[in-house]
């Protein structure tokens, strides 16, 4: 069989197949069945590493170049840009081909073979608001997944391909609403599963609606980044000599996973030793150029991301924030952080609402909330959402395996 479902995903990508039967994701790094969707040229070597590989080469001071988030540039301008990597530019299109490639690669020699076809997962809409731009999001994607070799492909909703992982479990006929909160996007989907309806190739007839918004766990990291960690740099300062705020578009791309790296450009150096200069509290300021100079912005978001995890799984974290200024921590409470994303969650809150309306259903029809994605973890999303539905049961699903291992379901309903 050469069928199997890719879940290319903001943060961590999988791959699974049908084997002996069943749905499984195939390892693709050792043993581990995630990827972090994340690449780093090692500028010594002239060499790249994919991954947790990619992590590690750049945390651990090696000179080089990371990238995270690359799903996100799908359906933007930035497709067609270039960034300076080996001394020469190369295309962002390219950047997602080189780990699409390695990613189809991985799962090939766990597989002990070539994969001609797949369904690839994506989410409702790639951007909010942009047909034409979604479309051609989904068209980029194809064509990068063709250039790495596949014959056939077919695309399915993450959501959609969740609820086909939920209902391998589902004993009677239920209504659930699919809850994906991932890296990059909240994607929902209402569907009647039961176990005679999982044998079906065909279930238009059985969704409902779908509906989603471009906000993510990304987007999480950005914001708690603007709010508790950017102003520690200069955000919300003066400048000394006129009235006037201190630029933001930096600290904006320094909290955006996939921006920070248009920081370490020549002529933003140059930009920031000028404002240094004018700032009127230059301490602050001084941090954020630190940060650009010594490249360690992904080290931030890092920092940033761990302290949102611990944060929301023990209600208070410490963040080290050595690459800022030696010694130098924040302490943060849940209180804060859920301040920092409550318009974004409420959002999310209005996007599930607009599912319902599409429906045209009550709250109380629903029976079951699966929650999936690295992102559904999130108290404050949960118990907002939990909330507008106080009838309906909550299931746990895999946060980063059932939209890979429903994709590999979709993938062999169609193929096979």
């Amino acid at each position: 069989m050469a069928i199997c479902g890719i879940d290319f995903g903001t943060s961590n990508s999988t791959a699974g197949m049908i084997l002996d039967g069943k749905p499984q994701l195939l390892p693709l790094e050792g043993d581990k069945t995630t990827l972090p969707s994340a690449l780093f040229y090692d500028f010594e070597e002239e060499t790249q590493h994919v991954g947790r590989a990619a992590v590690a080469a750049y945390v651990s001071g090696a000179e080089g170049r990371l990238l995270r988030s690359l799903k996100s540039v799908l359906g933007t301008s930035l497709m067609d840009a270039t960034t300076e990597i080996f001394n020469r530019p190369i295309a962002f299109r390219q950047i997602l081909a080189t780990f699409f490639g390695d990613l189809k690669q991985r799962a090939e020699q766990a597989h002990g073979g070539p994969l001609t076809q797949a369904v690839l997962g994506r989410p409702v809409h790639f951007v909010d608001d942009d047909v034409a731009a979604d479309r051609l999001a989904q068209q980029s994607l194809a064509e990068i997944a063709q250039a790495a070799g596949f014959r056939e492909i077919a695309f399915q909703y993450e959501p959609i391909a969740a609820a086909f992982d939920y209902e391998q479990q589902v004993v009677r006929e239920e209504l659930a609403l699919i809850i994906d909160i991932g890296g990059g996007t909240s994607d929902f989907s209402l569907i009647r599963l039961s176990p005679e309806r999982h044998q079906r190739a065909d279930r238009r007839d059985d969704i409902l609606a779908n509906g989603g918004v471009h906000i993510g766990g990304t987007d999480f990291d950005r914001l708690l980044s603007l709010a508790e960690i950017m102003p520690l740099l200069g955000l919300g300062g003066r400048m000394a000599d006129k009235d006037a705020p201190v630029p933001s578009t930096y600290y904006h791309q320094l909290a955006t996973w996939h921006t920070i790296n248009f920081l370490y450009e020549r002529k933003v150096k140059r930009e920031l030793a000028d404002v240094l200069g004018e700032v009127a509290d230059r301490g602050r300021f001084q941090r954020l150029v630190r940060v650009v100079e010594e490249r360690a912005g992904h080290l931030l978001a890092i920092a940033v991301e761990r302290g949102k995890i611990e944060v929301c799984d023990a209600g208070a974290a410490s963040l080290a924030l050595d690459m800022v200024e030696d010694g130098l921590t924040l302490p943060l409470t849940l209180a804060q952080f859920e301040q920092s994303v409550s318009a974004a969650i409420s959002r999310v809150d209005e996007a599930v609402n607009e599912v319902l309306v599409r429906a045209g259903l009550a709250p109380q029809a629903v029976d079951t909330l699966f929650f999936t994605g690295g992102a559904s973890g999130v108290p404050l999303l949960r118990q907002t959402v939990l909330a507008r539905f106080p009838e309906a049961r909550a299931v746990e699903g895999d946060r980063f395996g059932s939209v890979g291992t429903g994709l590999a379901i979709a993938a062999d309903r169609l193929f096979r």
